[in-house]
């Protein structure tokens, strides 16, 4: 089979290669899948660094997210799921092979059936982005008649996190960008109030809109940078899903400010997010999938052979809405 691989950590021009390699057996629980595009985040990029982790293998096919059609069938999973459509999420946690190859063999639980009405490129934009918003916003239950805050709402993530925000039934949803484009995109994410923080006082300005009650779930894409903010606009009992922080790796929190408050942060990494978590983001996403209720910002599609330009994309942030390779 065709993938992308690489044997060294460094820069995508340096070390990503592609070429040959043996197709996957589908082992007890897996199936095999036929993939048509491939997904890649920031996580993919960090990984293919080194800076994120280093995982020991010897060899590393990249990217957890996708969208293929199932070919085969490993032992104990029902053969009838030959010829489905899929979107896959986790494709390379915790295990060498991703989805940036012709075939993955994967656990099924991690192939998701595709509503006949979402595209397979819509669906290889699920995966990691869809999954973390969803526990970065309901790990703590539901969120009906509630007020969230999406920092980086022009973010994969971040965009996703809006619309399952709106779709459960927040009573209001606030999101941060940094520029008029990303406004644009995070608008048409369903967001009732975009914030720019560059040139607004963000919390200033959640304290207006929440009339001085702040808000209870924030989805957080950068935590230690936007801790400041975050102490003066969490409400009593708030939950943060924290699923990144960039800027600031080991911030300094000031204890008391949760504790009289009664604030928790979770931080979410969605392949190990509990059992019961994973099955309802996964029923859910795809059930409003199927509903025609959620919006897929597909920014750019490059061809295998320009793995490297896609993860460079990625990198530099030049891409507004998910980059993906077509394989």
């Amino acid at each position: 089979m065709k993938a992308v691989y690489y044997v060294d950590y460094g820069a995508a021009k340096d070390v990503l290669r592609v070429g040959e390699l043996p197709t996957p057996e589908p082992q007890a629980g897996e199936v095999l899948v036929r993939m048509r595009f491939s997904g890649v985040n920031p996580s993919d990029c960090k990984r293919r660094q080194g800076v994120r982790d280093r995982p020991g293998y010897p060899l590393i096919i990249p990217h957890n997210d996708g969208a293929g059609v199932v070919e085969k069938t490993g032992p104990g999973v029902d053969p009838n799921r030959v010829g489905e459509r899929v979107w896959i999420w986790s494709g390379q946690r915790h295990r060498a092979h991703g989805t940036g190859a012709e075939y993955i063999a994967i656990a099924s639980a991690n192939a998701v059936k595709l509503p006949d009405n979402v595209t397979l490129e819509q669906g290889a934009c699920l995966g990691v982005p869809g999954m973390t918003a969803y526990g970065s916003l309901f790990a703590d239950g539901d969120i009906k008649g509630l007020r969230v805050l999406v920092t980086g709402g022009a973010g994969a993530v971040g965009h996703y996190a809006i619309q399952l925000a709106k779709l459960a039934g927040a009573s209001l949803v606030l999101t941060t960008v940094s520029g008029a484009a990303k406004a644009e995109h995070a608008k048409g994410a369903g967001a009732d109030f975009i914030l720019n923080y560059k040139t607004e006082d963000i919390a200033s300005r959640v304290l207006e809109l929440t009339s001085g009650n702040g808000v209870d779930r924030i989805s957080e894409v950068d935590l230690g940078v936007n801790l400041a903010t975050t102490i003066q606009v969490m409400a009593n009992n708030a939950s943060i899903g924290a699923y990144g922080s960039e800027g600031e790796y080991e911030p300094r929190f000031p204890l008391l400010a949760f504790i009289f408050k009664d604030v928790n942060i979770r931080f979410v990494q969605c392949s190990l997010m509990p059992l019961s978590l994973r099955e309802e983001g996964t029923k859910r996403i795809t059930q409003w999938c199927s509903e025609g209720k959620m919006v897929h910002a597909i920014g750019r599609v490059f061809s295998l052979d320009k793995v490297a330009e896609a993860h460079e994309a990625v990198e530099t942030g030049s891409v507004i809405g998910n980059v993906l390779l077509e394989i």
